[in-house]
C-alpha cells in the first residue's frame, strides 16, 4: 500500500465530497463527449472495414481474404495503442490530464478526416492501403493515449466513494461513438444507392468528424486539471520516471489491470464488428439489417454502463465485473447457436443480451483499472493496461474470429475463444485489489490545506 499525506492531528475527516461540484459536471461531460467524439472516429473505421474497405482499398483480393485484409489494418489500430499509452500516460503524470485530452483528440480528428478524402486502390494503387495503415496507426495513437486521461478527468473529481459511477463517463464514450457511426453509416445506406455509397457516401462519416472535434475541443479547453493531480504538482510529487515506477513497484497491478480488459474488448469486437460481416456473409441479413441491430445494442449500452458502475459502487466491484464476464462468455454459446437467417428480433434480441454483459464489465471497468495504481502513477498504469490489453484482446478478435470461422465453418470456435477471454478476465480480477478512496481523500485535503502533513514517499506504491 502507498504512503499517502495523512491528517495532522485534529484535523477533520473529510466528507469525501467532490471540492468543486461545477467542475464535477463539466469534467464528466468533457470525459464523456470527447471520448465519444474519438471513438465516433475509431467505430466509422470499425465498421467501414467491414462492409467497404474490403471492396475500396483490396479490390484485387477475394471477398474472405478482402475481409481478413481489412481487418488487419483495424488491428494496426489496436497494435499502435501502447506508443499513445507509453508518450500521454506519461506526459499525464508529468505534465497534467489536460493537455494530453486536447492533444489527443485533435490526432485522432485529423487521422480521420484524411481517411475521408484518401483515394481508394482503383486511383492511386498500392499507395492507397499504405497510407490508410498509417492514418490507422495515428488514429491507435490518439486513442491510446486519450483514455487514461478521460477516466481521470471525471474520476478525480468526483467522490472517491463513487468512483464507478464518474470514472464510467469514459466508458460512455465507445457505445456512443459506436451508435453516431453506425447511425451515420445506416442512414447514408439508406439514402444512397449502393454504387454511390461504395464510390463517395462512407467518406462523408468520416468527414463530418471535423465539427465533431471542433466540439470536443471547445469544452476541453474550458475545463481546468483535476484536484488530485493539482495536489500532486503543487508539492512536486510528479514521478520523474513513470513508466520505470510502474514496472518496478506496480507490476501486479499492472498484470491484473491488462487481464481484466480481455474478456471485454473480445466480447465487443464480436458484437460491434464481427457481427456486421457475419450477419452479412454467412447468415445473408442485408447490411443496413445487422446496422440496426448493432444500433439499438449501442443504445442500451449508453445507459447500461453508468449503470454499471453505479451498481459496482455498491456491491464489490471485482463480483460485479466478474459475474459478467461470465455471463458473456455463456452468452456468445446462446447467440449462435439460436442465430439464423432471416430472423432479425433474435439478432437484435442476441445482440443487446451480448452488449448488456459487455456493459457491466465495462461499466465497473475504468474505476477498477484506475484503483490498481497509486494517484501519481494512475495516468501512466492505466494507460499502459488499456493499451497493451487491447493488443492482445480486441485487436486481433475481429481477425481471429474471421480466420476460425474460414478454418473450420463453424461458429464453435469462435465461442470458445470468448470463453477463453472471459477466463483471463477472471484470473486479472483475482490479482487486483478492492477500492481504496483514502489515496484520493487525502491529497484534496493536501490541495484544500485542511491539516494534512506529507510523510516521506507520498504516493509511492505498495
Amino acid at each position: 500500500m502507498s504512503n499517502s499525506p495523512v491528517p495532522a492531528p485534529g484535523a477533520a475527516p473529510h466528507p469525501g465530497k467532490p471540492i468543486h461540484p461545477k467542475g464535477l459536471y463539466k469534467a464528466f461531460a468533457a470525459s464523456l463527449t470527447g471520448t465519444a467524439l474519438e471513438w465516433y472516429d475509431f467505430a466509422v473505421y470499425s465498421a467501414a472495414a467491414a462492409v467497404v474497405f474490403p471492396l475500396v482499398f483490396f479490390p484485387a483480393s477475394d471477398p474472405l481474404t478482402g475481409t481478413i485484409l481489412a481487418f488487419s489494418t483495424y488491428a494496426v489500430g489496436y497494435v499502435s495503442r501502447p506508443v499513445g499509452g507509453i508518450i500521454f500516460g506519461r506526459l499525464g503524470d508529468r505534465i497534467g490530464r489536460k493537455k494530453v485530452l486536447v492533444t489527443t483528440l485533435m490526432i485522432i480528428g485529423v487521422a480521420t478526416v484524411l481517411i475521408g478524402v484518401l483515394p481508394g486502390y482503383a486511383s492511386i494503387g498500392i499507395a492507397a492501403p499504405i497510407i490508410l495503415v498509417l492514418l490507422r496507426f495515428a488514429q491507435g495513437v490518439g486513442v491510446g493515449g486519450e483514455w487514461g486521461g478521460a477516466v481521470l478527468l471525471s474520476s478525480e473529481y468526483g467522490d472517491p466513494h463513487r468512483r464507478g459511477f464518474w470514472a464510467s463517463a469514459a466508458q460512455v464514450g465507445p457505445p456512443a461513438g459506436n451508435l453516431l457511426a453506425n447511425g451515420a453509416l445506416a442512414l447514408l445506406t439508406v439514402m444512397l444507392t449502393e454504387e454511390q455509397f461504395l464510390g463517395f457516401g462512407w467518406r462523408i462519416a468520416f468527414l463530418v468528424s471535423a465539427l465533431l472535434v471542433g466540439f470536443g475541443l471547445w469544452i476541453r479547453l474550458r475545463l481546468e486539471d483535476t484536484p488530485v493531480f493539482k495536489a500532486i504538482q503543487a508539492h512536486g510529487e510528479q514521478p520523474h520516471a513513470p513508466i520505470k515506477e510502474v514496472f518496478s513497484k506496480e507490476l501486479r497491478p499492472l498484470i491484473a489491470a491488462i487481464l481484466c480488459r480481455v474478456g471485454p474488448d473480445v466480447l465487443y469486437a464480436l458484437f460491434t464488428v464481427f457481427t456486421l460481416t457475419y450477419g452479412i456473409q454467412v447468415l445473408g441479413y442485408e447490411r443496413n439489417q445487422v446496422l440496426t441491430a448493432v444500433l439499438i445494442g449501442s443504445a442500451f449500452q449508453l445507459f447500461m454502463i453508468p449503470l454499471a458502475g453505479a451498481v459496482s459502487d455498491r456491491i464489490n466491484r471485482r463480483l460485479v465485473y466478474g459475474a459478467a464476464a461470465v455471463l458473456g462468455g455463456v452468452w456468445t454459446f446462446v447467440f449462435f447457436g439460436v442465430l439464423g437467417g432471416n430472423n432479425q428480433p433474435m439478432l437484435i434480441i442476441g445482440i443487446v443480451l451480448g452488449l448488456m454483459a459487455h456493459s457491466f464489465m465495462y461499466g465497473p471497468q475504468a474505476a477498477f483499472i484506475v484503483e490498481q495504481f497509486s494517484p501519481r502513477l494512475r495516468s501512466t498504469g492505466s494507460s499502459l493496461a488499456y493499451t497493451f490489453a487491447g493488443v492482445i484482446g480486441g485487436a486481433i478478435a475481429p481477425l481471429m474470429f474471421t480466420v476460425l470461422l474460414s478454418q473450420f465453418g463453424t461458429w464453435i470456435p469462435v465461442a470458445i475463444y470468448v470463453a477463453v477471454a472471459a477466463v483471463v478476465t477472471l484470473i486479472g480480477l483475482g490479482m487486483g485489489r478492492d477500492s481504496n478512496t483514502v489515496e484520493d481523500e487525502d491529497y484534496r485535503l493536501l490541495l484544500e490545506g485542511t491539516g494534512v502533513t506529507r510523510t516521506s514517499g507520498v504516493g509511492e506504491s505498495r
